[in-house]
């Protein structure tokens, strides 16, 4: 049934905002009073949107127009005249300001049962009354009581949550996890960020139940970050002024890392190298951020330059050398469009001795293989556990091993028995064979199953050869097909 909500709009295109194959948004012009709309032309029909045209909130584009059936959604909605936030000067003070928003119109959604699942910089606008704007809402859902799992497209790679990965519905806590990604993308190279550095954690962690529940939950811990530091900082300077002193003298401010050495392309294979920085992360383990970018033709970057198409961080302790001298990761499975690709990337600092090193960037690859067939899918996925002096080890194993080149890259992502992503790990095929065993290694204490539960896993595999051959990446939901049997301890 088709629902004609208001009389349609007689409008003339101003030009193309958007198109892929399920969607097409255009700016359009009124031309009776001159005013400007975003007209966007779904395939299937997305519900959410007659949701948020009975429920307006400020925070949220004003829709004009919803048209529903079946086979397509047409909206037309109020057209936002700002930047992204990725492109905004953050001071902290404007920083918590868009936070607080950012966990105020995410509580009014959830309370509406509405699921953003695409929350990134890209998709909050900062609009010229000083207040941002959410948008894109074509990734939402709203959870039902009859479907076990997601059935609707996910959100941008980087962003999604784990569980988006998975074999259960999404709930407002998928939406925290991205809110975290995005709030820790904000904070680089701030000099605030170690301060709420713990509050992106506790919104990224890989448990769903180990995160902040919430958007208000969220709200409240930023505040009480900044709350602290005005408690901490009235202390030292009425109470402690000599204690303040020392510390000042023993604890002098966080050296700058130095910037990886020397990014640059695996000749066409997809895969980034850089110098290692071992001052880097915490805990053991190095951390980068990086970003990728496409352009239709060949130019230097500028490493300041925020209209990156991705971003996101990556921590270990490997690397692609014996000496972890240096560090590589495949970027294959983010190639789409044929262009030049670049990337940068920047040393993490833990906020406290070191802080983030200034970003590099890398020299140009060619991407030419939109339209190359994809990587065989991997076969007859299986579990195999051995016994080893230093405990159980569980590794995940298919049989096709050999349909892949040594540096294509393998993911697995391990799920239990409610759904509930667990673990993953990434190896190439090189490391598969250099290990033994035919598979990738789940090991203690990341991977320790439970008696009573049980497991399975899919693998996504990252080519090495992407003008050749695309990568095998999950879909959402994934096919039984594709999954490992169960395990059970």
């Amino acid at each position: 049934m088709t629902r004609w909500d208001v009389k349609i709009m007689d409008c003339a295109e101003i030009r193309l905002l958007r198109r892929s194959e399920r969607n097409t948004v255009r700016l359009v012009c009124e031309r009776r009073s001159g005013q400007m709309f975003v007209e966007k032309t779904l395939t299937g029909r997305h519900d959410v949107y007659a949701v948020l045209r009975d429920c307006p909130h400020p925070l949220l584009p004003k829709l004009y127009e919803v048209r529903l059936d079946e086979e397509a959604t047409t909206v037309m909605e109020e057209y936002v005249d700002g930047p992204s936030l990725g492109a905004a000067d953050l001071p902290e003070r404007r920083f918590l300001q868009i936070t607080r928003e950012l966990c105020t119109v995410l509580a009014f959604l959830h309370g509406k049962g509405i699921i953003h699942r695409d929350i990134k910089p890209s998709n909050i606008l900062l609009a010229r009354d000083g207040h941002i704007r959410l948008i894109d809402f074509d990734a939402a859902r709203m959870p039902r009581d009859d479907l076990e799992q997601d059935t609707k497209l996910l959100g941008t790679r980087g962003y999604a949550s784990p569980e988006q990965y998975g074999f259960a519905q999404t709930d407002e806590r998928s939406d925290i996890y991205s809110l975290g990604v995005t709030l820790g993308q904000l904070l680089e190279g701030r000099p605030y960020r170690a301060r709420y550095l713990p509050v992106v954690h506790r919104c990224t962690n890989l448990d769903p139940d180990r995160r902040c529940q919430s958007a208000g939950q969220v709200r409240r811990d930023l505040l009480l970050c900044r709350w602290r530091r005005g408690l901490a900082a009235v202390l030292l300077a009425v109470l402690l002024p000599a204690v303040l002193l020392g510390r000042l003298l023993l604890h002098p401010p966080a050296a700058v890392l130095p910037a990886p050495q020397d990014p640059h392309w695996d000749g066409e294979t997809g895969v980034a190298l850089w110098g290692n920085v071992p001052e880097s992360g915490e805990d053991g383990q190095v951390r980068y951020h990086w970003r990728l970018y496409r352009s239709d033709t060949e130019q230097a970057l500028d490493p300041e330059n925020d209209q990156w198409l991705r971003s996101g961080s990556m921590a270990g302790n490997g690397g692609r050398d014996s000496n972890f001298a240096v560090y590589d990761m495949n970027f294959s499975s983010f190639l789409e469009e044929n262009g030049f690709y670049y990337f940068s990337v920047c040393a993490a600092g833990d906020g406290t001795v070191y802080a983030d090193s200034p970003y590099a960037v890398s020299d140009a690859f060619l991407y030419t293989g939109a339209d190359a067939p994809l990587l065989p899918a991997p076969e007859d996925l299986a579990w195999q556990v051995h016994s080893t002096d230093l405990g159980t080890a569980y590794y995940a194993v298919w049989g096709n091993l050999e349909d892949y080149g040594d540096q294509d890259s393998f993911n697995v992502h391990v799920f239990d028995d409610t759904g509930t992503f667990v673990v993953n790990n990434i190896w190439t095929k090189q490391k598969i064979l250099s290990v033994g065993h035919g598979g990738i290694q789940l090991a203690a204490p990341r991977f320790s199953p439970e008696e009573g539960r049980s497991y399975r896993f899919a693998v996504e595999v990252s080519s090495s050869r992407p003008n050749e051959y695309r990568s095998v990446l999950l879909s959402s939901p994934i096919p039984e097909s594709s999954v490992s049997p169960w395990y059970e301890p």
